[in-house]
């Protein structure tokens, strides 16, 4: 008697090759590699308008202080709210880190400006601060009402 042999069954492979693996991690830093600097971009773009929109409020409670008083509120330290502005600021956001880094400062006569909103400590660097400037004023740091001076970012609301 003669027997017949049935075919081996075909192997069934299960799970992936190292080739596979690794054609799928190639792909993944292509697209981190591509989104990164675009998250990057966003979040300095978001940090910017931050800053601008805090500094347009607070201008708005200085100058509306100096309306009702006829004098600007007395200088104050780094993240201090000013004798007679509690309430008038976001006392919360005045107090925090600003959005590039450092301390709020109010500003009355200091350094030959009558009234004016400071940064000190900043860790944004003068690129950013400059696209900032752009935006609100002249675009160079060194002149207009957006100045750098002291190591301090100031927005002048009165010479």
């Amino acid at each position: 008697m003669e027997f017949i042999h049935a075919p081996a069954p075909a192997r069934v492979h299960h799970g992936f090759t190292l080739v596979e693996i690794m054609v799928v991690v190639v792909i993944i830093g292509i697209l981190a590699a591509l989104a990164i600097p675009t998250l990057v971009r966003l979040q300095r773009h978001a940090q910017n308008n931050r800053f601008m929109n805090d500094l347009r409020i607070f201008t708005q409670a200085y100058e509306t202080y100096v309306t009702q008083n006829g004098i600007w509120p007395a200088a104050s330290g780094p993240g201090v709210v000013p004798p007679g502005m509690p309430g008038m600021l976001r006392d919360a956001n005045w107090s925090a880190a600003t959005s590039v880094g450092g301390s709020w400062n109010w500003d009355n006569n200091v350094n030959g400006i009558t009234a004016a909103i400071s940064v000190s400590g900043a860790t944004a660097d003068d690129t950013q601060m400059t696209e900032i400037d752009q935006k609100i004023d002249d675009g160079d740091l060194s002149t207009g009402l957006f100045i750098k001076a002291n190591n301090r970012y100031t927005y002048i609301l009165q010479q």
